[in-house]
């Protein structure tokens, strides 16, 4: 394995680990406020979530790089106050995969709010515990099948992305070049061994995280049982 290869494969998932965490931190207040909240435009904020999903990434990336681009409006005034570009460099594209994975970490996360008994819930408040202490002592301990399942499907979605990544962030070895673009050029230029390295990596990689998500979560299973 040379140095471009493990190197494109740590950025992969570098790129993917920070997503999942912006995504943790962002998901958790929108996927709790879609489940406990209902009011006139919530439909319309679950179908902006939700977009990605349907959306051609191509489509998703072709206006992430025409809103961050140094000849808009946009584009300077986040250059002018962050002193960042944010097209071709790995800030960029991690803009790119938190809203592209985003519905992928909501969508559990709200179904996980949804399950929790709102008997519970309110015994909670009845023993006087806050909205905070609530959430975190009660609520997330009982879904936390779903923080894991959310968790995860965005981790795995981020270390497939392809159409967003190559749209604004292109090919650039060490900085933007993740695996998915990586095994595509190899594809493009004849040389399927190296294109089936990188397949490989990514699919042991990917197939032992989704064993122990199911061996994890059947455990949760077994021990909520008892």
């Amino acid at each position: 394995m040379d140095s471009e290869f493990l190197q494109t494969i740590l950025l992969t998932f570098k790129l993917a680990t920070v997503t999942t965490v912006i995504l943790f931190f962002i998901g958790l207040p929108v996927s709790y406020f879609l489940a406990y909240k209902d009011f006139k435009l919530k439909p319309v904020i679950e179908t902006v979530v939700s977009l990605p999903l349907v959306l051609p990434p191509t489509v998703l990336g072709f206006y992430l790089l025409v809103f961050f681009s140094p000849d808009s409006f946009a584009g300077r005034f986040l250059q002018s106050i962050t002193g960042m570009q944010f097209i071709f460099t790995f800030e960029g594209i991690v803009i790119g995969s938190v809203i592209y994975s985003l519905p992928f970490l909501v969508h559990p996360f709200q179904s996980g709010f949804q399950s929790v008994p709102r008997s519970i819930i309110e015994a909670s408040y009845t023993l006087g515990k806050s909205r905070l202490e609530t959430l975190f002592k009660v609520i997330i301990p009982n879904m936390k099948h779903s923080i894991l399942t959310g968790i995860v499907l965005a981790f795995a979605h981020t270390v497939g992305e392809f159409g967003v990544v190559l749209m604004i962030g292109g090919s650039i070895p060490g900085e933007t070049k993740v695996a998915s673009i990586a095994i595509y050029e190899e594809v493009e230029a004849l040389n399927y061994h190296k294109a089936n390295l990188y397949a490989v990596v990514l699919f042991v990689i990917t197939f032992l995280i989704l064993v122990t998500v199911y061996t994890v979560n059947r455990k949760f299973t077994r021990a909520d049982s008892l």
